[in-house]
């Protein structure tokens, strides 16, 4: 199967486990959809609040995780509503870190749900906060735990993050989860970065595992400034009277202009 040219099922993307990698990117506008879709990678995420029929068209090709972002919902009603209006919309699976309960709602549900294992950024206090989980055999079974516990209540896949090579292997070999790698070396399913990260043009804290590939940054900065350069000249040409010129005004003919100044005289007097 050629994942380029038909866009991959959820049973697609579970056949390619363990023959080859994956490439997934986090985006945020279709114009970064359609680049990636361009480009043939495989997967995209996108949050709930950016998914939209337009975000569907531009990604193409590419299976699209949607992200029904923890804390903005809070109910089970919440997410079902959310994770049945972005399957509506075409997404292809849903991302998940709310409970197990809700997960396997879900799943129950028919949907297909991706969650998170290892460093998970919306409940970070509880592993020591932004840092590598896995690093000793205890904090290492408590991550497969939770992979077979996912597994267990019908999860597809899960956002393995920031969890020792080695262990992120050892793991691989015991679930058929889809794992979904940020910074878990080259063992897990697919190797997943951020649109920005990739570009250049990171705004927050840019990770280790992070791979940039152009300075987005600094053409944006250029842009701004050129921006700026042609509203000042836009500012000065209308203090100057230059602008507008007669060219960008709309014409009246000299007949039916005397016509209308006589009706405005007639209804003067």
């Amino acid at each position: 199967m050629d994942l380029y040219h038909k866009r991959p099922t959820v049973a697609d993307i579970r056949a390619l486990k363990g023959k080859r990698q994956l490439t997934m990117l986090y985006v945020e506008t279709p114009d970064e959809a359609a680049a990636a879709a361009a480009a043939g990678i495989d997967m995209l995420s996108i949050i709930d609040p950016a998914w939209t029929e337009e975000m569907r068209k531009a990604a193409g090709n590419c299976f699209v995780q949607v992200g029904l972002l923890y804390g903005q919902l809070v109910t089970l009603e919440d997410y079902q509503r959310a994770a049945h209006r972005a399957m509506q919309v075409g997404g292809d699976c849903v991302y998940c870190a709310s409970s197990m309960g809700t997960i396997k709602a879900l799943a129950d549900d028919g949907i297909p749900v991706v969650s998170h294992v290892g460093l998970i950024p919306s409940k970070s206090t509880w592993t020591g906060g932004f840092k590598a989980v896995g690093k000793t055999a205890e904090s290492a079974m408590q991550v497969l735990d939770h992979v077979r516990q996912l597994e267990d209540i019908g999860c597809f896949g899960v956002e393995l993050e920031v969890v020792p090579d080695r262990v992120a292997l050892e793991i691989s070999k015991r679930t058929n989860l889809v794992l979904l790698g940020m910074g878990a070396g080259p063992h897990a399913d697919a190797q997943y970065l951020f649109a920005e990260d990739v570009l250049g043009c990171t705004t927050g804290h840019k990770p280790r595992h992070a791979k940039t590939y152009r300075n987005f940054a600094s053409e944006f900065d250029r842009l701004q400034q050129e921006r700026i350069a042609a509203f000042r000249e836009f500012k000065a040409d209308v203090d100057g009277a230059a602008y507008p010129a007669a060219d960008h005004s709309v014409k009246i003919s000299d007949d039916e202009l005397e016509k209308f100044i006589a009706r405005l005289n007639d209804t003067a007097t």
